[in-house]
């Protein structure tokens, strides 16, 4: 391949080039993104107004919720674009700007579900002790070295993306994804981009292992409660936060294990399960299975629908 190391600009995937097949692929997205656009205002809104879920544990709830819209929104409206004008190109600097903001999200939205795991340990295991521990002050600082941690992590990524020279500007993904991107390099991987992706994993893995480590400690606590409604109260709260990472790390994992392998539709399939289907699905995920925030949502609608 050409050496492209002064390129303007990337082309994304475009899903068809018939044009009807195009609108469809622009309406297609555009229902996912509504979707979870008003499901997730809905949940910081309920949260933000409603004084009885002013807890530390609805507190991380309503900061998923944002990070989710922003994380939608890096590549969504790109892709509805991209759909709606046949126009499949992106700037260098936007490429940049997608890569860097999608991994501050993702990375930021990650850091709050450990957060969550832990509050839910916390709740369970030292009832007692809840509101000493898990106070409003902790939790803002536990939140906040998240974000300053994955904007960090965010600007190192991308560094190394983008330290590579590339030999094509023809990403075979509808955003700019890092292994795709990698698949570009003339050389492969850089060194920075080496020690990223192992510090990345490592990181990773660590929060896992210290959700795993949580939810076994928790379980222990729900098996010593003597009444089957307490055991099913206490598991109510962790049902939906263990569906949520089980969700985003099994399709992050799948779509990272393949990006040595030859492209194919599979990757794109992956690309929408890891990006789009949790801030889409974790509305009603966290809605459905928890009382207090449907009988806040019932609220809200109804003082909605009654002025």
């Amino acid at each position: 391949m050409n050496n492209l190391t002064s390129i303007s600009s990337f082309l994304l995937l475009e899903f068809s080039d018939m044009r009807e097949l195009q609108i469809l692929s622009f309406f297609v997205f555009l229902g996912l993104y509504l979707i979870a656009l008003i499901g997730n205002l809905l949940i910081v809104t309920v949260v933000a107004v409603d004084s009885h879920l002013h807890t530390p544990m609805y507190y991380l709830l309503l900061d998923l919720a944002m990070l989710d819209i922003g994380s939608i929104s890096v590549m969504v409206p790109k892709a509805m674009a991209m759909s709606l004008k046949n126009d499949r190109s992106i700037s260098y600097g936007g490429c940049v700007a997608q890569v860097f903001f999608y991994i501050f999200f993702a990375a930021s939205g990650y850091s709050v579900l450990t957060i969550m795991a832990h509050d839910r340990y916390v709740a369970i295991c030292h009832p007692l002790h809840y509101e000493r521990i898990m106070h409003k002050g902790t939790c803002l600082q536990m939140v906040a070295i998240g974000l300053i941690a994955s904007l960090i992590y965010a600007v190192l990524h991308t560094s190394g993306a983008f330290a590579n020279t590339f030999c094509s500007n023809i990403v075979n993904q509808f955003f700019c994804e890092i292994p795709q991107l990698i698949k570009l390099s003339c050389s492969g991987l850089s060194l920075m981009e080496i020690g990223v992706l192992t510090f990345s994993f490592s990181i990773v893995f660590g929060c896992l292992i210290f959700i795993i480590r949580s939810y076994i400690q928790v379980f222990a606590a729900v098996h010593r409660i003597p009444s089957s409604q307490g055991q099913k109260k206490a598991l109510s709260t962790c049902v939906p936060h263990l569906t949520v990472v089980t969700m985003l790390v099994a399709g992050g994992v799948l779509a990272y294990a393949r990006s040595t392998a030859d492209s194919s539709n599979l990757d794109t399939v992956l690309a929408v399960i890891y990006t789009i289907i949790p801030p889409m699905s974790n509305p009603f995920i966290y809605s459905v299975r928890n009382k207090e925030v449907k009988t806040a949502l019932r609220n809200l609608l109804h003082v909605a629908f009654y002025y």
